[in-house]
């Protein structure tokens, strides 16, 4: 057996010297893979093995926000339904009147949310829709810890709200990182209170950036996937060095309940309003005094526009900074500031984000043309906006109506009589929509009866006859759309419409 075992590993022996050489050869590969990758900048986050440490790290910043609101007493006992002159009303009134059940005390609402502690003073950042409306509100902190909060400002159009309390204890401040350096796929911590589950702690991705989700004039949201529930709102969104890039706003669900959907403010739009909050007590917003809207193709093309770009001016307020500086209703903003405005909605973040009293170059585009203005901003005043009631749709003048089969809608001169009736103002011009095409595209766009046209191409038309020399006017240019100046009662707008072959 000794010499069959020799003789086995002398066979053996040639074998093994190519297993040698291939190890050493791949070795060698390795060694210069390794090379070449350290050569060249990461390409994305590494996933870590796990998030222990950095939750424990964090989880002291976060706390539970819980607000309460009275309620007034209510009917706890609604009345029957009876037929006029039933004898059982009169009984079921006295009945009513004297159950105990009839008028109830005031009671609390209470609802919980989350926030994060952002300067170890005390102050608190969280939703405004958490604690709108609140009688009064706590703060929890991690260690059960529960302390009044004073409300030092608040921002409903960002939904942020700034709190502060006053306490002995060392507190664990979370500071706020650069939402703009966060690309897609970048991993993100959440913590927050979810249905009442204080310090929860979830991860996932930035699934997207700038989501507009038509909440406010300045929606430019981090969308991800990370679990966010009810309860979560104003709670932050950490990167993975511990930096708040986000505070958790807004779900998208069907259920209520997570659906790998969420949106967070980004850090870098929340610095300047929490700021403002601090010191002032309410946002400071740059103001340019205009109405916009989305320049789309058809407009685009009735303005000689290439493409369709920038943000076209409405209306402009008689006494804001772009009237002073000559801006005019039919412009097109083309860029503010030295950035250009591909989309409308960038503009309103711009104008809010620039500081009060600043001057800046506007490009717009007039007549075919670039023309640069110097505007110097004012401050936006937060007001509640107010609509008036405008005349009935049903309502039709009953004189000089005519129809305009180019445009699917029918109009008439603003007669005195017609004034009076409809009420409108004198400095109002143009003419009357009286009726509007079912299915036409003025009805698609939302045009009705009611609505004041006041220019047809960016000019203006005090009759019937000038609208339709002004489409006369496009056709002849060789334009396949009219670019009219709408006004109601809810303020101007321009709607593009284009025109049949011939």
């Amino acid at each position: 057996m000794h010499s069959r075992t020799s003789r086995a590993r002398a066979a053996a022996r040639p074998a093994e010297a190519p297993r040698v050489g291939l190890a050493w050869l791949a070795a060698a590969f390795l060694a210069l893979a390794m090379l070449a990758l350290a050569a060249v900048p990461a390409a994305a986050q590494e996933r870590p093995a796990s998030f222990a440490d950095l939750a424990d790290e964090l989880l002291p910043s976060v706390v539970n926000i819980s607000s309460t609101k009275k309620i007034e007493g209510h009917q706890g006992i609604p009345m029957p339904q009876f037929p006029p002159g039933s004898p059982f009303k009169e009984f079921f009134e006295e009945f009513l009147d004297r159950s105990p059940g009839r008028q109830q005390a005031p009671q609390k609402a209470t609802s919980l949310g989350s926030g994060f502690i952002i300067d170890e003073a005390g102050y608190i950042v969280t939703n405004n829709h958490v604690i709108q409306g609140a009688d009064e509100v706590r703060a929890i902190l991690h260690d059960e810890t529960v302390l009044e909060a004073e409300i030092i400002g608040r921002d409903p159009k960002l939904d942020l709200a700034l709190l502060k309390v006053d306490t002995d204890r060392d507190l664990k401040a979370a500071p706020l990182g650069d939402s703009k350096s966060l690309r897609v796929g970048d991993w993100v911590l959440a913590i927050g209170n979810p249905f009442g589950l204080g310090g929860t702690v979830t991860s996932g991705i930035v699934s997207a950036r700038a989501r507009d989700i038509q909440s406010g004039p300045y929606d430019d949201f981090i969308q991800t996937d990370a679990s966010i529930n009810r309860g979560n709102s104003g709670g932050p969104l950490f990167n993975l060095n511990g930096e708040v890039v986000g505070i958790n706003t807004a779900i998208l669900s069907p259920s209520g309940g997570s659906i790998g959907i969420g949106f967070a403010v980004p850090a870098n739009l929340a610095k300047t309003v929490l700021a403002d909050l601090r010191e002032y007590g309410a946002p400071r917003r740059g103001w340019l005094g205009v109405r916009i809207q989305s320049v789309n193709d058809e407009i685009a093309d009735s303005l000689g526009l290439d493409q369709a770009q920038g943000a076209l001016v409405a209306d402009v307020d008689p006494d804001g900074p772009a009237s002073d500086a000559g801006i005019k209703p039919g412009d097109v903003i083309l860029s503010f500031d030295g950035k250009q405005i591909e989309e409308m909605r960038r503009l309103p973040r711009m104008v809010a984000e620039t500081p009060i009293g600043k001057t800046v170059d506007v490009v717009v585009w007039r007549d075919g043309a670039r023309k640069t203005l110097d505007v110097e901003l004012g401050q936006l005043e937060e007001e509640p906006e107010e609509q008036a009631e405008g005349p009935a749709p049903d309502q039709r003048p009953d004189e000089g109506e005519q129809q305009v089969a180019d445009l699917g809608l029918a109009v008439a001169n603003l007669t005195p009589a017609v004034r009076e009736r409809f009420d409108i103002p004198e400095d109002v011009h143009g003419v009357m929509v009286v009726q509007v095409e079912r299915g036409s595209q003025a009805a698609r766009k939302g045009i009705q009866p009611g609505d004041v046209i006041g220019e047809v191409n960016q000019a203006p038309v005090d009759t019937v006859k000038d609208v339709v020399a002004q489409i006369g006017k496009a056709r002849e240019a060789g334009r396949g759309s009219v670019l009219l100046l709408v006004q109601n009662a809810q303020g101007m707008r321009f709607v593009a419409l284009k025109l049949p072959e011939e």
